[in-house]
Order: C-alpha cells, then structure tokens, then sequence
C-alpha cells in the first residue's frame, strides 16, 4: 500500500512515522516537476517505508509554495495521476490523502483516484466543506468528462462528546436481574442542577449528531461514522496505523469493517 501526502499539514505523513523533512525530495518536488526551470523528481525518488510497512509519499509544509505554480500549468488537474502512473500497479491500495481546503490538491486527488471517500468529524461545521467539494465534482465531470462520484463517507470522533444513547446503560442493567431488582427498591436520586444541565446538553448534542447523521445521508448513499477513541490519538503520537497499534478498540473495530468494504474495490 502506498499513502501519497497532497496535505501541506503533512497529517499522513507525521500519522505514519515518518518526520516531514525540507531537506529531503517530497511531494513538493514531484509537482514542482511539471513546472519550467526546476528538476524532475520522479515520485519512486520520494517514496519510503513506515515501521508499519506502508509506503508513504512524504509531504511537508513547502508543499503550499507549489500551488501558486500550478495555475501556470495547462494540465494542471493530471500533475498527480500523471507522477503516479508508473507505480500504480505495484501497489494493491494507493490511497491519496488531500487538505480540508479546496484547490489544486484537492483536484489532482480526485483526478488521479479511482475511488472517492469523504472523511468529516462530527463538529458543528463539519457540513460546511460538502457542497463546494461537490461543487468541484461538477467542474471536473464538465471539463474532463470524468464521472466522479463519492464511494462513501465516514464521520469520526462519533460520540466525542459523551454517550450518545442514554437508554444503552439502562438495558444492560435490565439485562441483569439482580441489578435491575436493586434499581427497582433503591432509593431514587435526585438530580443536583449541575447533573441536570449536563443531561441536557448531552441530549442537545445527541439531536445535533442525529441531524447531521441525517444531512450526511441525504447527500451520500454509504455512510460509516467511526466512534471517537482515545487510541486513535495515541496511535498518532507513535507513527502507527490503528491497526497496528490497537486494532480492537472501539474505532479500530469499525475501521476494520470499513476496509472490508473497501478492499473488494480492487
């Protein structure tokens, strides 16, 4: 598998262990090949091996100086699709990771991939980003006849504000007779006003999520939300895939079943 980092924040690339480094080829420079006067730097000059085993086409925050130059390109869209061509069949996977903001990076990854997921998180303007993203699928199908469309959308950090079905506990608690029995004669507790806030906001956030599950849907026919997990944080921190690092927890579990759907794609 091969991450190719088109993300100036170099997420992926610091994500698998690898430190962005301006001293070494990046994917800075594989753009900056189409452009008059300066080197060509094939993308296999740039590609190295994470501890985990994945390939990753570094990116670093010189890749923001590359942008500008790009609009001088008449091919612009297909500087990505063309540098991955002659490694796109040594790979089972390349996945292609883009910013959050809309421009030639975002562009050339579409362009280049096969297959689109969108990633949101589940914050209050997580919803903002879908319409000019769809918008540019409209420019690309007009002017380069590509049909693209969006395989799936996945919403992480699910739930990160606290447990987003208050009646689960409950249940379980029926589902144990001697625990229900002594809920049933115990004396009830009355809630402080503290208490009483935090439930109402919790069932604030609750509606919040519940709507925006809904918008997602609306727009995507494939919707995945992964549940927020303090391991995917702490993989981040030591440079390894959720897979490698704590693939039972909570979000490794429903990333596993995420990639089942996805590797019959190939």
């Amino acid at each position: 598998m091969l991450v190719v980092d088109c993300d100036p924040q170099a997420n992926a690339t610091a994500g698998l262990g690898i430190v962005p480094d301006p001293e070494k080829k990046n994917i800075y420079d594989v753009f900056m090949s189409r452009v008059e006067g300066f080197p060509q730097v094939p993308i296999t000059d740039i590609i190295c091996s994470s501890e985990s085993g994945i390939d990753v086409a570094p990116a670093t925050l010189d890749l923001v100086g590359a942008e500008p130059y790009l609009y001088g390109i008449a091919s612009r869209a297909e500087v990505l699709k063309d540098a991955l061509w002659p490694v796109k069949q040594r790979y089972d996977f390349i996945l292609i990771d883009t910013p959050p903001s809309m421009g030639q990076f975002v562009i050339n990854g579409l362009v280049a991939a096969d297959h689109v997921i969108v990633t949101l998180d589940s914050g209050s303007f997580a919803l903002a980003g879908v319409s000019p993203l769809l918008t540019i699928f409209g420019d690309i199908r007009e002017s380069m006849g590509k049909n693209l469309s969006v395989d799936m959308a996945i919403i992480s950090r699910w739930g990160e504000g606290g447990d987003l079905e208050p009646a689960v506990q409950e249940e379980e608690t029926k589902k144990d007779l001697a625990g229900w029995l002594r809920s049933l004669f115990s004396p009830r507790h009355e809630p402080s006003e503290e208490e009483k806030r935090a439930e109402k906001e919790r069932v604030k956030e609750h509606e919040r999520l519940q709507g925006m599950l809904g918008e997602v849907e609306k727009k995507f026919a494939d919707v995945h939300t992964v549940p927020y997990s303090p391991e995917v944080y702490e993989a981040q921190k030591r440079g390894l895939p959720l897979s490698h690092f704590a693939p039972d927890s909570s979000a490794g579990k429903a990333y596993r079943a995420i990639a089942d759907e996805v590797i019959p794609w190939t």
